[in-house]
C-alpha cells in the first residue's frame, strides 16, 4: 500500500474508482476520494453484486439466500497494487484500481470472476506450468441510437460518408475513425495496455485490436479496461463502440479470439513442443481437452442470447470443436509458428463474454485434457463445416443445462459459482423471452 499511495501522491490523484468485474464483465464499485481510500484500504460491496444480471435483477430468493449469507451482508474488496491505472478521459486526475473480492474471514469469494481466472491459474502453477495468452477483440463502431427497437447503423467517418459493404483489411475504411482511434492508442499507452494491431474487420464498420501475450490475469485485466476505454473514446466522438456478439443482422459477429499456450515455469521452454520441435503429448492433450470440455464451459464463452446468433454454419464463427493447421474452419485453430510459440486459438469466445470467465474456462478445459491425458480427434484438413463429431449447444437453454450437469466444473470451479452463474443466465433468459421481437410483429401479426 505504501507503493501504490506514493504512486498516487507522484500523479495528484485526487479521486479512485474501484473497480470489480460482475459475471457479466461490468465494471461495479464505488469512487472516492483518495484520502478515503488510503485510509480505508479498499472497499465494501453487498455480495449480491456478484449474482446481478445485466438487466439489474437478482436470481429467485430461495437461490440467492442459499448461495449469499441470509443477511445479505458486505463482502470485503482489496485493491490490486498490479492492477492500477490512471484514468486518462477523467476530467480531474483520476486512478481506477481493480480489487479482488473476499469474505469477512478472508477467503478469496467463489462468485468473483477475477477470482476464477486466479483458482485456475494456481492449478496450473501446481504443475509447475505457466500458460500464456493474447486475446484479440473485435467489436463494431455505430451512430448512437436511442430507440433500442431501430437497427444499429454505420456512423459516419471523416469523409462525411457512412460506411457501405464490406471493407475487409480495408486501411482508408479504418482511417475514416483515426481521430477515434488516436484517442484509443493514447489512453490505452497511459494506462499501458498491451495493444497492438488495429485492423479493418469483415462487417461495416467493423474493427478488431490484438493484444500482445503475455500474463492471463494481466491480460483479462487489460480485455476488461479496454471495453471501458474504447466506450469512452467513442463517446468523445458521438458515435458509440459495441461488443456485443451480433449486434447487426446480415453482418459477421464480433469474436473474442483466445490464442493460449503453456511454458515450463523453470525453463520459459514451451511444453508444446517436443525436443525435435514436433508436437509435444501435453500438447495434443491439451487440444483433446478442450474438445471434450469446451461444450460443457461454452456458457462461459457465449453467455448472452445474443451469443448463439454468431453460431451459424458456414461463417467465420465455427459451429465445432474441431482443430486444425491454419484452418479458420476450425473452432480450434493452430496458427503457424515456430515450435516455441506453438499455441491454439480458441475462435469460439464471443467478444460479449467476461474476459476472466472466457480465459479461466478455456484453459481449464486444456488443463483437464493435460491431467486426464485426452487425446484429440484427427486435424481438419479441408472444411471443417462438413464435420459432424463433437457439436456444441445450439442454445442458451442447452449450454446451461450442459454446463449444470459437467461434474468437472463443478470440482474445478466450485459449486457456487456454477450454480450462481447458470441461475444469473437463466434470469437473464427469460427476461429475454418476456420482449417481442420485430420479426415477429412483421411476419406473424397478420399472418398466422
Amino acid at each position: 500500500m505504501k507503493d501504490l499511495e506514493s504512486w498516487l501522491k507522484e500523479r495528484r490523484i485526487t479521486e479512485v474508482e474501484c473497480l470489480v468485474s460482475d459475471i457479466t464483465g461490468i465494471a461495479r464499485g464505488k469512487i472516492t476520494p483518495v484520502s478515503k481510500f488510503m485510509a480505508e484500504k479498499g472497499m465494501r460491496l453487498p455480495e449480491s453484486v456478484l449474482l446481478q444480471t445485466v438487466t439489474g435483477d437478482y436470481v429467485e430468493d430461495d437461490l440467492y439466500y442459499s448461495l449469499l449469507d441470509p443477511a445479505d451482508i458486505d463482502m470485503l474488496c482489496r485493491p490490486d497494487i498490479s492492477a492500477v491505472y490512471p484514468v486518462p478521459w477523467a476530467l480531474e486526475p483520476t486512478a481506477q484500481v481493480i480489487h479482488d473480492c473476499y469474505d469477512k474471514m478472508g477467503n478469496p469469494i467463489e462468485l468473483s470472476s477475477r477470482n476464477q481466472l486466479k483458482r485456475v491459474l494456481a492449478l496450473y502453477a501446481e504443475q509447475g506450468w505457466k500458460p500464456v495468452v493474447a486475446p484479440e477483440m473485435e467489436f463494431y463502431l455505430t451512430k448512437r441510437c436511442e430507440d433500442p427497437d431501430l437497427p444499429l447503423l454505420p456512423p459516419i467517418g471523416r469523409s462525411g460518408r457512412q460506411e457501405t459493404g464490406r471493407q475487409s483489411f480495408s486501411i482508408d475504411a479504418a482511417n475514416e475513425f483515426d481521430p477515434l482511434f488516436e484517442d484509443m492508442y493514447d489512453w490505452c499507452e497511459v494506462q499501458g495496455l498491451d495493444i497492438d494491431t488495429l485492423i479493418h474487420e469483415e462487417g461495416t464498420a467493423q474493427m478488431e485490436i490484438n493484444f500482445r501475450h503475455g500474463d492471463p490475469l494481466m491480460l483479462a485485466d487489460q480485455v476488461f479496461l479496454f471495453k471501458r476505454t474504447l466506450r469512452e473514446a467513442a463517446l468523445k466522438h458521438d458515435v458509440v463502440a459495441t461488443f456485443m456478439a451480433k449486434p447487426i443482422t446480415n453482418e459477421p459477429g464480433s469474436a473474442m479470439h483466445i490464442h493460449q499456450s503453456v511454458l515450463d515455469a523453470t525453463t520459459g521452454k514451451s511444453v508444446f513442443a517436443n525436443e525435435d520441435g514436433s508436437m509435444s503429448q501435453l500438447f495434443l492433450h491439451h487440444i483433446g481437452g478442450m474438445q471434450r470440455f469446451i461444450p460443457e464451459a461454452l456458457p462461459l464463452m457465449a453467455p448472452n442470447v445474443n451469443s448463439f446468433r454468431r453460431f451459424l454454419p458456414d461463417t467465420s464463427a465455427p459451429v465445432n470443436v474441431e482443430w486444425g493447421e491454419e484452418n479458420r474452419t476450425c473452432g480450434l485453430r493452430v496458427p503457424d509458428s515456430s515450435p516455441q510459440n506453438r499455441r491454439i486459438e480458441n475462435r469460439l469466445p464471443g467478444a460479449d463474454a467476461n474476459a476472466y470467465l472466457a480465459i479461466a474456462g478455456s484453459l481449464l478445459c486444456g488443463y483437464l485434457g493435460m491431467m486426464q491425458q485426452l487425446n484429440p480427434s484427427a486435424p481438419v484438413q479441408g472444411r471443417a463445416f462438413e464435420r459432424r463429431n463433437l457439436r456444441l449447444p445450439f442454445t442458451l437453454e442447452q449450454a446451461l443445462e450442459r454446463m449444470e450437469n459437467c461434474s468437472e466444473l463443478e470440482r474445478y470451479m466450485g459449486h457456487r459459482f456454477v450454480t450462481g452463474y447458470v441461475a444469473v443466465k437463466r434470469v437473464e433468459n427469460e427476461n429475454f423471452k418476456k420482449v417481442i421481437s420485430s420479426w415477429e410483429r412483421e411476419f406473424l401479426l397478420l399472418s398466422v
